[in-house]
């Protein structure tokens, strides 16, 4: 496929996607930095590589003063490898975010959980448990959204059965975040 073709369906499929959806996410994360509230990111996959990105753009990305400025505090599940290891060799895939979550997260947490097909396992499990125990729930999905559309609080879909469109659109959304929580946060550095 030529790339303009590519573009050709890729921008619309942009255009799908619910602003408000994306505007709610963003007052979320914005709450979160004010109230000292911490944020966790969780994905499989191409999800967990967005994941480890969107966790090092807000961390980093939405500071101006380096020195003085207070900072979000956000975690990506996805990149403590040995725990993911042990837990997911003593207790199961499945659990291998939930059972971080048990140890960091509190009430009022935002937990953002990125799925293309919006039915994996370990993230299921953990948007259960975040949802029983007080914290806000993301579901950022492709494909019909899945269990995890109707599962999480909150969603942002990107409506293609195309994974690698979805991941795409997906990191298009995170920049937004990054470029407008940057704004946001100007004031309060």
């Amino acid at each position: 496929m030529p790339l303009g073709a590519y573009l050709d369906d890729f921008i619309p499929l942009l255009k799908k996607v619910d602003p408000k959806e994306v505007e709610v996410l963003v007052d979320a994360l914005d709450e979160a930095y004010r109230n000292d509230r911490f944020v966790f990111v969780i994905g499989n996959g191409g999800s967990g590589a967005n994941a480890s990105h969107l966790c090092e753009d807000l961390g980093k990305g939405t500071l101006h003063d380096f020195d003085k400025q207070k900072r979000l505090k956000i975690l990506s599940l996805t990149d403590n490898t040995p725990y993911i290891l042990a837990l997911g060799n003593d207790l199961g895939y499945d659990k291998v975010f939930v059972e971080q979550l048990k140890n960091f997260a509190q009430p009022g947490a935002v937990l953002i959980s990125i799925s293309g097909s919006g039915n994996s396992a370990n993230v299921l499990r953990a948007v259960e448990w975040a949802n029983a125990n007080g914290m806000k729930t993301f579901g950022i999905t492709g494909y019909d959204g899945g269990k995890l559309r109707k599962l999480a609080q909150h969603s942002v879909h990107v409506p293609s059965y195309n994974m690698g469109a979805v991941e795409s659109a997906h990191m298009v959304i995170f920049h937004y975040l990054l470029d407008t929580l940057y704004e946001r946060f100007k004031p309060l550095a």
